[in-house]
């Protein structure tokens, strides 16, 4: 009776061994499975992966600008070439100014009809033929980002389109290098292609700048970060410490009024009672006097009032005719008529002047003042 009761505590001891070690594994492949390795890339789709092919056709159309007629003309055998590679159909009608694609029993990529809709569309939005052939690729992505209806005002739209191509492209190359992607900006849309990284940062990028935020900010974020993604360390870590946080600036101050009312004091009183008319005259005496008295008063305080408008005017204009406060006249002082004059110092300038000789020493003289140099030095010895 006692070995069958032994088993039990035995499978009970392995299951609880097995639930603890199964946990450990996982810990283990998480990392593993969210790093990717590099330059892993992921295997092309080929014929083997589909050898029927598909079902039904598919088709896609859009419409182009009457001036890129021009262009599409030229470039069409080109299109038609590399979609034919893909087994894709491509027709042009220049009559209704549209572009279609369509999927033949040759296809085996389902995806496909996907890449050469994008590729319609970005020919459509003036993308160059050798930019736009690149969305075919299994690595490539596009993106068409519509701004247009992003800001109301048209003149602030055009602004804030310029500011971000930049004073020569310069803003525009500078985020085609950070991001990996072809840029390309034409009227209410943006269009970029790239790996899909790249494009999420565009669109960002692109969006920020419609709402007010100038594309440097983002520049300078891009920059560090592809410093940061260089660190193998750093990967795994979050960022936002050495990232830049930029504060909005209100630059426009709401204007303030000229005349600012001060509010009064809180009083659970009402106001007093304004004075009537009929309280006023009481108060002055007015009320009862009669008629024709009122009508006098009346008239000489409009009389007092014209007189003194008069004199007022009669002043401005009198002040035209009053003369300027003159400055007093400073009079020259006499030049002093006797100088004195030392004869003395004048003789003994004459005569020194004499004394000199111009020009060089003669050799008699130029002897006689080596030797004297010579007794001089002999001196000092």
């Amino acid at each position: 009776m006692a070995a069958p009761s032994l088993k039990p505590p035995e499978r009970a001891a392995g299951r609880s061994e097995f639930r603890n070690q199964k946990p450990k594994s996982e810990n283990q492949d998480e990392s593993e499975l969210l790093t990717v390795p590099d330059g892993w890339k992921e295997p092309t789709f080929s014929k083997e992966d589909n050898p029927r092919g598909l079902l039904e056709e598919s088709s896609f159309a859009t419409l182009f600008p009457k001036y890129r007629e021009a262009y599409l003309k030229e470039c069409w055998p080109l299109v038609q070439k590399a979609l034919n590679e893909h087994h894709v159909n491509a027709t042009l009608d220049l009559i209704e100014g549209s572009m279609t694609v369509c999927t033949t029993k040759k296809t085996f990529d389902p995806y496909i009809i996907i890449r050469a809709r994008d590729l319609i569309k970005l020919l459509a939005r003036s993308v160059s033929f050798e930019q736009a052939v690149r969305i075919l690729q299994d690595d490539i992505a596009c993106d068409i980002i519509k701004i247009g209806s992003l800001v109301r005002n048209k003149e602030r739209f055009v602004k804030r389109r310029q500011r971000l191509i930049g004073p020569k492209g310069s803003t525009l190359k500078a985020l085609e290098l950070l991001t990996n992607c072809y840029i390309m900006v034409q009227g209410n849309t943006v269009s970029a292609i790239g790996p899909f990284s790249g494009l999420k940062e565009v669109r960002k990028v692109v969006l920020d700048t419609m709402k007010n935020i100038h594309p440097i900010y983002n520049i300078k974020t891009l920059m560090i970060k592809r410093e940061l993604a260089k660190d193998s360390e750093l990967r795994s870590q979050s960022w936002e410490r050495f990232l830049p946080q930029f504060k909005h600036k209100n630059v426009n101050k709401r204007k303030e009024p000229k005349k600012k009312s001060v509010k009064k004091e809180y009083t659970p009183f009402p106001p007093p009672q304004p004075e009537s008319q009929i309280d006023k005259e009481l108060a002055s005496g007015a009320y009862f006097l009669k008629a024709n008295q009122k009508k006098r008063q009346k008239m000489e305080a409009i009389k007092a009032k014209q007189a003194e408008a008069l004199s007022k005017r009669q002043e401005e204009r009198n002040k035209a005719f009053i003369p300027p406060k003159e400055k007093p006249v400073v009079k020259p002082k006499e030049a002093s008529t006797e100088t004195k004059i030392d004869v003395a110092t004048i003789k003994e300038k004459i005569k020194k002047s004499k004394n000199k000789k111009l020009g060089a020493l003669t050799a008699e003289e130029v002897k006689l003042k080596m030797e004297a140099d010579e007794k001089k030095k002999k001196k000092k010895k």
